[in-house]
């Protein structure tokens, strides 16, 4: 009896351990594989899992330089929104701009979060393509008229 309690905690030990070391921390090549419509979905996940999410892969964007702005509003600025938002309970948010003026863009709280996260994995991911297929772009490139 001894023996089969020690086994199966042996087991639960290794299982435990295995699935702390393969969790993959945020990173350029995690974004490429990951699901955004899982990852980003806030009825799922929870919003604050959401956002924390976002903020990971937005400062790797940031990083690289490939930080979206969607109508006039950095990710990194609609982030901030969605945190100030979680902490007031609003329902709401208006983000600042670029400028660091309150922007025409009202969000319900939900939808900026799920935003903020897609496009802070889409950013990574379009990076990655966009050094494959930038010549689709170059007009007359590799096209017969």
């Amino acid at each position: 009896m001894n023996k089969i309690i020690s086994l199966s905690l042996i087991a639960v030990s290794a299982l435990t351990f295995s699935a702390c070391v393969s969790s993959s921390s945020p990173s350029f090549q995690t974004a490429q594989t990951l699901d955004e419509k899982k990852v980003c979905d806030v009825n799922l996940n929870g919003i604050d899992k959401v956002i924390k999410t976002a903020k990971a892969y937005n400062e790797i964007a940031i990083k690289r330089e490939v930080e979206f702005r969607r109508l006039g509003v950095n990710n990194s600025g609609l982030i901030a929104a969605v945190e100030e938002g979680i902490k007031l309970d609003a329902k709401e948010v208006n983000p600042k701009d670029f400028k660091g003026k309150e922007s025409k863009t009202v969000l319900p709280i939900d939808f900026a979060a799920e935003r903020a996260c897609k496009f802070a994995i889409s950013a990574l991911v379009q990076e990655k393509e966009a050094k494959t297929t930038w010549r689709l772009a170059v007009p007359g490139d590799g096209y017969k008229y």
